[in-house]
């Protein structure tokens, strides 16, 4: 029989009834990169490619217990988290970081649904801000929400730079923040790294609804790549290779916000 040692990885995160986003579409990724994927469902939506129609969130208690299982057992070599839907779940998340020393943590600050229904209220987001992150390693906002943390509206290229420093001097250790929502033919994310580097990744934006978790997607995916050994910058360049790679082939599920094909860079992922 043969066997082999592989890298674990946690997402701490919803669950996504439809499969196309949250924990779903983490897991997916973590396995197409030939990592381990364990979680900690922090919630549970009712929802599909039309929308969200209805959210649970886990008590309290059980999050904690999740937590204490997983790390009696498993030697996970990185983690992120996606929605965490309000204060009280922040909070209890937040502790259980710095209970078990959980690092590197990707923190994906989900605050919107791709339909748009609000997947973490008023209080939760200052506790996100307030937090959680003061202990990211990386933190992964689109502009919408890079300019909730921020406080200003981000227009122009000067204005990411600036709000990706105040992003950083919040704590957050590395930050990305995504050109998804930009237009023209080309989307470009900044990358603003601990020691003070910048760059930005320029790609091809696709004209398709069926992209629904490509932020789930990518924290997932650098998560995976830093549980392998890559470099921070190595890992968020990776990541974003396997977004662009995803996107170039669709599956055709649902009727609206169709989920990415995770089968799509089979080919390349070893």
């Amino acid at each position: 029989m043969n066997s082999k040692k592989v890298p674990e990885t946690l997402t701490i995160a919803g669950s996504d009834s439809g499969g196309g986003a949250g924990m779903q579409a983490d897991i997916k990724t973590m396995q197409e990169h030939h990592v381990f994927a364990t979680n900690v469902v922090v919630g549970l939506t009712a929802q599909n490619t039309l929308g969200v129609q209805s959210v649970l969130p886990t008590p309290v208690e059980m999050i904690n217990a999740q937590f204490d299982s997983l790390y009696d057992d498993f030697d996970i070599k990185a983690a992120k988290t996606g929605a965490l839907f309000d204060q009280e779940r922040v909070e209890t998340v937040v502790s259980n970081i710095n209970k078990h020393n959980i690092h590197p943590i990707v923190v994906d600050p989900v605050m919107v649904a791709k339909g748009g229904a609000r997947l973490l209220d008023d209080s939760g987001i200052n506790a996100i801000i307030n937090k959680l992150m003061p202990i990211a390693d990386i933190v992964t906002p689109n502009l919408p929400e890079a300019e909730v943390i921020y406080g200003k509206k981000i227009e122009t290229n000067d204005d990411v730079i600036t709000a990706a420093a105040h992003i950083q001097q919040l704590g957050a250790k590395n930050v990305i923040i995504k050109g998804g929502h930009q237009q023209g033919d080309t989307l470009s994310d900044y990358v603003l790294l601990e020691s003070g580097i910048s760059f930005t990744i320029e790609s091809k934006k696709y004209d398709t609804v069926r992209k629904h978790g490509t932020g789930d997607t990518l924290s997932s995916a650098i998560v995976a790549n830093l549980a392998k050994g890559a470099s921070i910058k190595d890992a968020i360049i990776e990541g974003k290779h396997y977004i662009d790679t995803i996107l170039q082939s669709e599956i055709i599920v649902g009727h609206v916000h169709g989920p990415l094909n995770h089968w799509g860079a089979e080919d390349e992922i070893r």
